[in-house]
């Protein structure tokens, strides 16, 4: 049972005493006692993930002594067992990592790589037409994973815990199984038409006689076992080379992949500078380039930032009015500017430069919407999926993870590696197959997102820790496409704008605009007085499907720490001690 750590960065203090905020020291209690949804609470760690036996097992780490970065590794990995749907050794992406003693913020970038047999044009046809369903569901689809490397380097960089230690609950939920609940029953019948016409994923997936796992009924996954163990017993190596690498160059050289030996043992992940903003005296740390969520998460607050959204109060046609116009221009620069910056120049400073915002502002009409086809990306100081899983885990000192990862779509292409037990992403629809071309999100993409080897495909997830006067008070971050951006947005509004507890921030409806096309998508649950009202104002706007996952935890200013897990995700786990 580990009690200390071996690192000094995270020595310096147990439970750090937050600091107040607005949003916790004089509303606090009738916040928690007369709000509807009410947060799991806990002391001496919080641990919020997409499934409660994810959050179990990081929160026993929790207990045994171990650090958040201990706790998230052990619950990355179990994840992708118990979601294969979504968290997936398959896939990448991306880690804050926020210390409890007020060091700097660190962001770990693990997102996949384009293979280097990738080229520009690999999903057009003669005429340039893109081939859609080339970059989705065929081996060619896949960039090189990251996952496996990107938690390890977490683990020897900041963590307690050896990876063997880390990698240990998930090899027993595969070999012995869990018991499968209603959702991934339901996951895996909606996704029959992707994954039977691969034999792997038949056999992975369903019974001998085809049948779907029912409720109830326990599912076992011995060749994903069988990996996990290689990656215990030989470290990343076990993954990125040996007998697992092997498996899937195998799967690619049957099947007219790109990926090869030499590209899997030549990932690398990277650390990163997180984007920095500060919105309403609160600092703001969110994943930089190659995703562009912290971009443009700091941009929109920017924006909103020259308008008293407290006053105007949650969910109002005005607030919601000039969050959709503030969201239309952060898009449309999304388009232009943002790419990997190991391959090409971003105007990072620009887009979150608060006098941008301001001139972005005044082009804003408080009564009108702007046509998106009016909207062009503008001109920023000079240069310097759906299917996610997102958890978030606070410690007894403080220390604060957020996490975000994918394999793009659910179940990723579909495909699984025959003999590894796990799911190829299908992240390189994330590049842009041709500048111009909206992807599977309705995401234009430009020259900046073009696929080029080795380079990493632009992302939306948007792991986002919030603090004030140095302390971590918000951990955050959301599944969900191009709706992670807003989705993480609105949990910040909810909390430093409007004052509600952290469940109550999670749970609360959700709109969506991303430029094109020009609708505001919203969540049921918003008035139509509310709808009227925006359609007066020129909006479209259109009721559709729940929107993200988001896993929240808030510290209040005694140390006592809040987790909310979202309920439209019915596996959805906070669990505090």
């Amino acid at each position: 049972m580990l009690r200390h750590f071996r690192r000094p960065l995270f020595l310096l203090c147990l439970i750090p005493a937050v600091l107040a905020q607005p949003w916790q020291s004089a509303t606090a209690a009738a916040i928690l006692e007369g709000e509807r949804h009410h947060p799991s609470e806990g002391r001496n760690g919080m641990v919020a993930t997409s499934h409660t036996l994810a959050t179990d097992v990081a929160l026993q780490v929790l207990k045994d002594g171990g650090n958040a970065i201990d706790a998230a590794v052990t619950a990355g990995f179990a994840l992708a067992v118990t979601q294969p749907r979504s968290g997936n050794i398959g896939g990448g992406g991306f880690m804050l990592i926020a210390p409890g003693d007020q060091s700097p913020v660190t962001a770990i970038d693990y997102r996949e790589t384009a293979p280097a047999a990738a080229t520009e044009t690999m999903y057009q046809d003669s005429d340039g037409n893109v081939v859609q369903n080339r970059s989705r569901f065929t081996h060619k689809a896949a960039g090189v994973p990251g996952t496996v490397a990107g938690l390890a380097m977490a683990l020897e960089r900041h963590g307690t815990l050896s990876l063997k230690q880390a990698l240990a609950p998930a090899i027993q939920l595969a070999r012995e199984g869990f018991v499968v609940p209603p959702r991934f029953s339901h996951g895996l019948e909606s996704a029959r038409d992707r994954l039977e016409p691969w034999p792997a994923s038949k056999a992975k997936f369903y019974k001998e006689d085809g049948s779907t796992y029912q409720p109830g009924e326990r599912f076992r996954q011995p060749d994903l076992a069988a990996t996990l163990q290689r990656i215990a017993d030989q470290g990343i190596k076990g993954f990125y080379e040996g007998e697992t690498a092997q498996l899937i160059v195998d799967e690619m050289e049957q099947n007219d992949g790109l990926i090869t030996l030499e590209d899997l043992k030549n990932y690398q992940p990277a650390i990163r500078q997180p984007i920095h903003g500060n919105y309403r005296g609160y600092d703001v740390y969110s994943m930089s380039p190659p995703s562009s969520g912290g971009t443009h998460i700091v941009q929109i607050l920017n924006i909103l930032e020259g308008y008293p959204i407290g006053e105007y109060g949650h969910n109002s046609a005005q607030t919601i009015h000039l969050m959709a116009e503030a969201m239309k221009l952060a898009y449309a620069d999304r388009s232009e500017y943002l790419g990997d910056t190991d391959f090409v120049e971003v105007p990072l400073a620009g887009l979150t430069d608060k006098a941008y915002a301001e001139h972005l502002r005044d082009g804003i009409d408080p009564d009108q919407a702007r046509p998106s086809v009016d909207i062009r990306a503008g001109d920023p100081a000079g240069y310097e999926s759906n299917e996610t899983t997102h958890f978030s885990i606070v410690d007894r000192w403080g220390n604060a993870v957020s996490n975000t990862y994918t394999i793009n779509f659910s179940y990723g292409s579909g495909i699984t590696v025959t003999g590894a037990g796990f799911l190829l992403n299908n992240e390189m629809d994330d590049f842009s197959a041709k500048p111009g071309v909206p992807n599977a999100y309705g995401l234009i993409g430009g020259e900046a997102n073009k696929i080029e080897p080795g380079k990493r495909m632009l992302s939306s997830m948007s792991p986002t820790i919030v603090r004030k006067d140095g302390r971590n008070v918000l951990v955050t971050g959301s599944p969900g496409g191009s709706r992670i951006i807003t989705t993480t947005l609105q949990v910040l509004m909810n909390v430093i704008d409007h004052g509600m507890n952290i469940q109550s921030a999670v749970a609360a409806p959700r709109i969506h605009h991303q430029w094109l096309p020009d609708e505001i998508r919203i969540e049921n649950g918003i008035s139509p007085d509310t709808i009227r009202l925006l359609e007066g104002m020129g909006h479209t706007v259109e009721t559709r499907s729940a929107m993200g996952a988001i896993q929240s935890i808030a510290v209040g200013e005694d140390g006592m720490l809040y987790g909310g897990a979202d309920p439209r995700r019915s596996t959805s786990s906070a669990q505090g001690f």
